[in-house]
């Protein structure tokens, strides 16, 4: 292709074309945990775009180098709603400094706030979070460079509920519904049918749904067809733009580790009558 969408008006040549018309201060959902299912080749696209101000949600936010944390090492990114902050040092100190807001979600209630949103699904009731500050407001979104909080969260409506005949309190989260979604794919068809693999299926289906115009980025690209219906893990319906970044695709791990081998272990030689 020389350029633009294909014959199926999803399929684009290039990750920068996928990302072209997202403009500064657009809202983002973005697929990944930790390094694992992160669509990278569309973050590097958005880097190389110039495109700043964004307000993101996502797990958490990469790392320094990698994932969302090359667009946050170029302060690139305005707010985060995500449950982690995690190994991104960088992201840790442009909170803590100021520089960044930063809205903290228990992990559960982010996946269900996203995919609720794609749902179609304005708010729900939650007990997690009750007592504690994310309910009763006053957790930190962002601190002033004197180490005060500059903005804080608001007090949350709190109801009390009967669930299979156990009355608790609950309390209200809002969903979450972006401007854009960017999301990585183990398959992809031309109608922008998606399958995850493995541990890649995790807040990329939730994001995927939940932005009003969805960017996948997929290691193999399939014909119309070629993706068992039973097999699909995101309809077509939710996806607007595909692109085919191939099966090599650089991945990395966040932290590795390694059992040692059978024949590097020393055991004690057995004693004698024993």
């Amino acid at each position: 292709m020389a350029g633009g969408a294909d014959k199926g008006g999803k399929v684009l040549a290039t990750a920068a074309e996928a990302v072209a018309d997202i403009p500064d201060g657009a809202s983002l959902a973005v697929g990944g945990f930790g390094l694992c299912g992160v669509p990278q080749a569309l973050i590097t696209a958005l880097h190389e775009a110039g495109t700043t101000g964004l307000h993101v949600v996502s797990n958490n936010c990469g790392v320094d180098e990698w994932g969302l944390g090359v667009l946050l090492a170029d302060h690139r990114i305005a707010r985060m709603i995500s449950s982690y902050v995690g190994e991104n040092k960088e992201f840790a100190r442009q909170f803590l400094s100021g520089e960044l807001e930063v809205e903290l979600t228990p992990q559960g209630t982010l996946a269900e706030r996203l995919r609720s949103g794609g749902a179609g699904i304005p708010a729900f009731f939650t007990a997690t979070g009750v007592g504690t500050q994310v309910a009763e407001g006053g957790l930190p979104w962002r601190y002033a460079p004197d180490g005060s909080v500059a903005v804080a969260s608001a007090p949350k409506e709190t109801r009390e509920l009967d669930l299979g005949g156990q009355r608790r309190t609950y309390v209200l989260e809002e969903s979450i519904v972006t401007d854009f979604a960017l999301v990585h794919a183990w398959k992809g068809d031309r109608s922008g049918n998606l399958v995850f693999r493995e541990s890649a299926r995790n807040f990329n289906p939730l994001c995927a749904t939940a932005g009003r115009v969805t960017i996948a980025q997929v290691e193999n690209l399939l014909e119309i067809g070629e993706i068992r219906p039973e097999d699909v893990h995101t309809p077509g319906v939710f996806v607007q733009r595909v692109v085919d970044v191939g099966p090599d695709v650089e991945k990395r791990i966040e932290k590795r580790t390694v059992r040692q081998r059978e024949s590097d272990v020393v055991r004690p030689r057995p004693v004698d009558g024993a």
